[in-house]
């Protein structure tokens, strides 16, 4: 962490980053760890028999979009579970809805897994670019917060995708439908539910892991980042597009909803689940573009996964342990790389 007194550095065992304390280097640190965890250096090149050999290339983003969901995933439990750089363990459980984030980002890897949804590239499109820019969005707030919280705290209403340094301003502008998603999404910039989010994670830091009123804040706490995620980012980035939404209506139709994915969350490193207390399936009159109608169903999955991380805390910790591992999979096989970093 910087010294406002003297521009010293220092940092703690768990802290690799040397922290900057200007509000556009800090975000530039915080932006760029997002992109890197979603970025790879992997290439492949054919061997004399033709077949691929994994070679290091130019950094690049990940090709494939479960590989992207995968890795955000496993970022999210790691951001729970406190083994992100500065994590803290004995501030385990501030970071509530990183926790169900990881479970929802399996179920959206699995989705793009599915052969079923694999034939719409409209759906995976959109999958595949609601699941990057909310991971680019929410990301950098929690890295910034879990480094320097008093800088998280000073530089709150800074936070753009301008406010960079020209290298990561460039880096922004080239990633997957940037043009079209940051206006979507009001260009990274802070709002109520985030200031919100925020207040709970700090509040949450205060109180003693048993203390009884830790799990309301966590729950308050987690459906502040729930509304921001759903309202603020998801909704006028996929949800509001037609193509995507005529897919969806055309999902729900008889001829078709037969051969569709049941529409479920899992809570488990699996994609599927024999045990109908490891799931909450979506009521049948569902409607996922409509943000009143899908909200209504997080809320009730959100009630399951507070009575599961309530009373059986230790099995779903060992599930997003298991997420967590899947931080460094790469893309599986030769395919067009995408134009490198800057």
């Amino acid at each position: 962490m910087a010294d406002s007194a003297t521009g010293t550095t220092s940092t703690q065992a768990t802290n690799i980053v040397s922290i900057r304390y200007t509000d556009k280097e800090m975000w530039s640190e915080a932006q760029e760890f997002a992109y890197l965890r979603l970025a790879s250096t992997q290439a492949f090149r054919p061997n004399l028999w033709g077949l691929p050999v994994v070679v290091r290339g130019k950094k690049h983003v990940l090709t494939a979009y479960n590989v992207r969901a995968r890795r955000i995933s496993a970022t999210y439990a790691r951001f729970y579970l406190e083994t992100e750089e500065g994590g803290s363990l004995a501030k385990k459980g501030r970071f509530y809805w990183m926790a169900l984030a990881a479970f929802a980002a399996k179920t959206v890897a699995c989705g793009l897994e599915d052969a079923r949804v694999g034939l719409l590239a409209t759906v995976v499109d959109g999958l595949g670019k609601g699941n990057m820019w909310l991971f680019y969005d929410i990301a950098p707030w929690h890295w910034m917060h879990t480094n320097d919280p008093q800088c998280l705290t000073k530089y709150e209403n800074t936070r753009s995708d301008t406010n960079l340094v020209p290298a990561l301003v460039a880096a922004t502008q080239a990633m997957p439908w940037a043009a079209q998603a940051l206006p979507k999404i009001g260009h990274f910039k802070t709002n109520a539910h985030i200031h919100r989010a925020f207040e709970k994670v700090r509040e949450i830091e205060g109180l003693p892991i048993d203390d009884k009123g830790r799990p309301k804040a966590q729950l308050e706490h987690l459906f502040a980042i729930a509304e921001h995620e759903q309202k603020i980012v998801l909704q006028p980035l996929i949800y509001a597009d037609e193509d995507f939404a005529w897919w969806l209506r055309q999902q729900r139709k008889a001829w078709i909803n037969w051969a569709s994915p049941t529409l479920e969350l899992v809570f488990a490193a699996a994609c599927t689940t024999d045990d109908p207390e490891l799931k909450s399936v979506a009521p049948q009159d569902t409607v996922l573009e409509d943000f009143k109608s899908r909200f209504a169903w997080i809320q009730s999955a959100t009630k399951t996964f507070h009575d599961l991380m309530q009373r059986k805390q230790p099995y779903m910790e060992g599930e997003l342990q298991t997420m967590a591992s899947w931080v460094t999979l790469n893309d599986p096989a030769p395919a067009p790389i995408p134009p490198h970093m800057p």
